[in-house]
């Protein structure tokens, strides 16, 4: 037998399958008429960032420098970047992290992993990538190209439409920032 519903979209000749699905957020109680999309956006973004923590991690196991954390693999990239040494501000800097010693505590790991080294010029420590995190930094290029550039092509975006994502997502993560300082002051 059939069960009776209230609903006036739903149709039972059509099936689960056509049901209207609506937002997709993780906490309705949270989205209102007013910010709708806002609610579908965060919950991108959540899923977005965890799936791409989880590869960050996996790349770089697969590189061959396994039981670090995301954060230590971006710390890793951005030591590398351009070959030059870097202060913990710099890094925290560039990372949008606003707690250095998760910056600090990541590039003591990456020390003791020889993959980054250290020089001091007068109170300041720099930082830089050691042959080793070099090539375990190349080693990730060769598996991002392998494993994910190829398949985002497959997608049919463009250079132009990931520069655009990537250009709105700096964008609201200012806003985000500015929203965070005003939350602080109430």
């Amino acid at each position: 037998m059939m069960k009776k519903t209230n609903d006036p979209s739903h149709n039972p000749d059509q099936g689960d399958a056509h049901r209207k699905v609506g937002p997709i957020v993780s906490s309705a109680h949270l989205a209102s008429d007013s910010a709708m999309e806002l609610s579908e956006l965060e919950f991108g973004l959540i899923v977005a960032g965890n799936a791409f923590n989880r590869w960050m991690v996996r790349c770089m196991n697969a590189a061959g420098l396994p039981e670090l954390s995301p954060l230590d693999i971006l710390v890793l990239h951005s030591v590398n970047h351009r070959d030059r040494a870097k202060k913990t501000a710099d890094i925290c800097l560039v990372l949008n992290v606003e707690d250095s010693h998760t910056v600090t505590y990541a590039l003591k790991k990456l020390l003791k992993h020889g993959v980054v080294g250290s020089e001091k010029h007068g109170k300041e420590t720099f930082y830089s990538a050691t042959e080793k995190g070099k090539s375990v930094c190349h080693r990730y290029r060769e598996i991002r190209e392998e494993c994910l550039v190829d398949s985002l092509r497959t997608l049919g975006f463009s250079g132009a439409d990931t520069g655009a994502v990537a250009g709105f997502l700096r964008g609201i993560s200012g806003l985000y920032d500015q929203a965070a300082r005003s939350a602080a002051s109430l």
